[in-house]
């Protein structure tokens, strides 16, 4: 779990899957992000410290959306979200240019995203209870639990496609040992508890759908090792433009949400859009990834019958 980081020598990749990648962080995250990271690098800035910085923006927008009803701090606070996002870009793709992967940064990373959110949740529903009344804590935290959901079958999402699509198996945790004891071993706990919790249990939704791709890409590898690269090649051509359609479940859009509800003085109406317009979202796009796997099984199918008939 321990982070190592060492100068890497020529190019080395540093995005993420741009084909499924989202709009925003394709042309304005992420290159401010890459524009960072070789001076990280230099000052031998680690990955982590990169994902505590971001963290600690999007507490700061916390405090600034707190007096959301001035539009200055209602800017502010969307600069500081903004800037978290960078950061948020920018420890992932640190480690892929130092290679200094870690699954306790995997989780920093996630945890930097929730601590966000929630801290801004927080400002919003402390500062929307004065004008609204207490009803409004209520309003916050159902949304928030609907956050957690649909994010985790988002970024879900991306893993699998990540998986089925390149073979990347995703990051797990590192296997235990004897000196996983006392604090060191509460903390691997929490970490393991915490990635079971979002990979798994908060991304139900896509549980059965997940499943079914699985069950078929393996039958169709197992079938033909020889062609797994033309197996994978149909999966990506089918689902690419079905994961990047789920980048509307993604921060960038909720961050975007929330800037433009406040500079109307309404959160309020932010956060039931969340509990009800993005689970719509999500059920819409769940059906069509059901409609994808039955193309993808088609197209194997037909690949299979062809081969059959060469015979």
């Amino acid at each position: 779990m321990t982070q190592k980081q060492a100068a890497v020598p020529g190019h080395v990749p540093t995005r993420r899957t741009t084909e499924i990648e989202e709009i925003t962080n394709l042309y304005l995250i992420h290159p401010l992000a890459s524009r960072l990271v070789p001076i990280f690098a230099r000052l031998h800035v680690t990955p982590n410290a990169v994902s505590i910085v971001g963290m600690l923006f999007g507490i700061l927008s916390a405090f600034a959306y707190y007096r959301y009803w001035d539009p200055r701090f209602a800017i502010a606070g969307f600069a500081l979200m903004i800037a978290w996002h960078v950061m948020d870009g920018a420890d992932g793709q640190l480690a892929r240019y130092t290679q200094s992967y870690s699954y306790l940064g995997k989780m920093l990373d996630g945890i930097a995203d929730n601590v966000t959110f929630a801290a801004v949740y927080a400002a919003l529903a402390l500062a929307s209870s004065r004008r609204h009344g207490n009803w409004v804590y209520a309003l916050v935290a159902m949304s928030a639990v609907f956050h957690a959901i649909q994010s985790a079958s988002y970024e879900t999402e991306r893993q699998e496609y990540e998986y089925l699509g390149w073979g990347k198996k995703p990051q797990e945790p590192p296997p235990r040992n004897n000196r996983d004891r006392g604090g060191r071993g509460g903390i691997r706990w929490l970490l393991d508890f915490l990635h079971r919790l979002f990979f798994i249990g908060l991304s139900f939704p896509t549980a059965g759908i997940n499943g079914k791709f699985r069950e078929t890409m393996a039958e169709a590898l197992q079938a033909d090792p020889g062609k797994a690269i033309w197996v994978r090649q149909h999966y990506r051509e089918t689902l690419a433009p079905q994961i990047r359609s789920w980048s509307v479940l993604s921060a960038n859009y909720r961050t975007l949400g929330i800037f433009i509800s406040t500079l109307f003085k309404a959160p309020e109406y932010y956060f039931g859009f969340e509990i009800v317009g993005f689970s719509v979202v999500l059920a819409v796009l769940i059906r069509r990834l059901d409609s994808a796997h039955e193309v993808l099984l088609s197209k194997l199918r037909s690949h299979v019958q062809v081969k059959l008939e060469r015979l």
